[in-house]
């Protein structure tokens, strides 16, 4: 690690745009999450990623919804009010996006599943996830990596009145 990097304060950079996504099987009353490629602990997420220059959120949660999964055939049921951030630890930052941002800025998208587990591939062309399930929502919350747990704890409040039981 570079002498510049280590002495990197996080609350002199800015955060990311970008769009997270929950997304619920109806059918099997759970929400997707995968395993993250990256790293050697079980760091289970939902989906997520950045929001391109001119592009509205809702365009981006589709767009990334393919990326990451492998198909976007889903419905948005709810956008979430508020715009949530969280910031990554700071050892992480030098090794994501660059270096350039504390953590991302995100709106998030209830989205329902329409499709058939068959369409949903996670060896897409720059892959995130290593594996992935259907998870009840009262596991969601003790299987995710630790930072991002105010912010779930957040997003499933918002979205509770639509979420399945």
């Amino acid at each position: 690690m570079s002498a510049k990097q280590n002495n990197i304060n996080p609350k002199n950079l800015p955060y990311r745009p970008s769009v997270g996504m929950m997304i619920v099987n109806q059918k099997h009353n759970k929400i997707f999450v995968g395993k993250r490629i990256d790293t050697k602990q079980p760091a289970w997420q939902m989906p997520q990623g950045g929001i391109d220059l001119g592009e509205t959120p809702s365009k981006a949660v589709l767009r990334e919804m393919k990326e990451e999964i492998g198909t976007n055939n889903g419905r948005i049921m709810a956008e979430s009010k508020e715009w949530y951030s969280y910031d990554v630890p700071k050892n992480i930052i030098p090794r994501l996006w660059g270096g350039s941002f504390r953590g991302q800025r995100q709106k998030w998208f209830l989205i329902e599943f329409l499709g058939n587990d068959s369409e949903i591939n996670i060896a897409t062309e720059n892959p995130e996830f290593i594996e992935w399930c259907w998870m009840p929502k009262q596991d969601l919350l003790n299987s995710i990596i630790s930072f991002k747990s105010k912010l779930y704890q957040a997003v499933i409040e918002e979205f509770k009145n639509l979420l399945p039981d």
